[in-house]
């Protein structure tokens, strides 16, 4: 295959092809493999490209040495009006997320609430994936994990028994975007990092400390350092929290339990997470709470700015039209992704991906 110094944005519909192609090519069921790929791929087309296509080799991993299971027997182990548990038997985290998802709404549509929790799931991207159909369907949605590895200690100490413990919410509004928060307990997520070290770039100040203290900000040396909680105290508080909730009310792992998914392929996780959707008419008039939102974030925007700072955007707030954009050029994968994503297709022998364009 010839190397050109030109590559043009891949088809969404493309890569998403490609990838159910690898899952099933590893013994994945085929409406799984569909699944799980669209939803990696929507990752990237929504703008979370640290947890998009770039975590397929992490996944293949797994699934090769053992340590996630190509066919599971997803089942919900215990149930209430408004509560219910999934077992994710150990597969795809993708899988048991979007049904904790699509099981929480449904919930909400009966008695007004649905919290679903799940224990023996795996690293399923981001949170943003199962708390956007909720603000679609003009109702709140919360979702939390606890992180698939643990780099961070608790704070004052040393002892690695925090992961990036991420937490996202969504609300509908009238704007052209709903409200969407999704990030970590951490000042940045590890996916950003490893990111930057594909790319050989260098992390800002802030993100993590070595083991002496002092600034880390070579991404390549993340093994030998602590990432930082937002807040200092506040965040790992909250990281704490996260853990409760979607780790040990679950029956999943948490501190010391918690296996490091990308240097252990072959243990199985446990992952704990949990998903919410609130029906807002349970409270009121769903449309006075849309026209609400709208009137307070117009009143966000029309803040004057400070000096150097750009005008205030709300979490979520250009993501519907970047996405559609993303979708109608396609996605660029940095090289290092391209580079990839192409080793990956000679050793599974499915075609690659990509087309040259010299």
């Amino acid at each position: 295959m010839s190397v050109s110094t030109e590559v043009s944005p891949i088809p969404a519909d493309v890569l998403t092809r490609f990838v159910a192609d690898v899952f099933r090519s590893q013994g994945v069921r085929t409406e799984d493999a569909d699944s799980v790929a669209h939803l990696m791929v929507e990752a990237d087309v929504g703008g979370y490209g640290t947890h998009g296509v770039f975590r397929l080799r992490q996944y293949l991993a797994r699934l090769r040495d053992g340590g996630c299971n190509p066919t599971p027997k997803r089942q919900v182990v215990s149930e209430t009006a408004a509560t219910a548990l999934i077992d994710g038997d150990n597969g795809l985290g993708h899988l048991a997320m979007r049904a904790a998802c699509n099981l929480a709404m449904a919930k909400a549509s009966d008695v007004g609430i649905g919290w679903v929790g799940i224990r023996r799931g795996n690293h399923a991207g981001p949170l943003a994936l199962y708390v956007r159909p909720q603000a679609d369907a003009g109702m709140i949605g919360m979702a939390a994990a606890v992180g698939s590895a643990n780099h961070v200690p608790p704070f004052g100490g040393t002892d690695l028994l925090l992961g990036t413990n991420p937490i996202a919410f969504s609300a509908p509004s009238n704007d052209a975007d709903p409200f969407l928060l999704d990030m970590a307990s951490t000042v940045a997520a590890m996916g950003k990092i490893k990111v930057l070290a594909q790319r050989g770039e260098l992390m800002p100040e802030g993100w993590m400390v070595g083991k002496d203290g002092a600034p880390l900000t070579d991404p390549t040396r993340r093994g030998d350092g602590f990432l930082l909680p937002i807040g200092g105290t506040k965040g790992f508080g909250l990281s704490v929290a996260i853990g409760l909730l979607a780790g040990v009310l679950n029956g999943a792992a948490f501190g010391a339990d918690v296996v490091d998914f990308t240097s252990d392929t072959e243990s199985e996780t446990n992952t704990g997470q949990f998903v919410m959707a609130l029906d807002i008419s349970a409270f009121g008039d769903k449309a006075a709470f849309t026209r609400t939102v709208s009137r307070v974030f117009d009143e966000f925007r029309a803040s004057p700015p400070l000096p150097g700072h750009d005008t205030v955007r709300l979490p979520g707030e250009g993501k519907t039209a970047a996405a559609a954009a993303r979708r109608a050029r396609g996605l660029d994968l940095n090289p290092g992704l391209r580079k990839e994503l192409d080793k990956i297709a000679q050793e599974t022998g499915v075609p690659g991906p990509f087309v040259d364009t010299a």
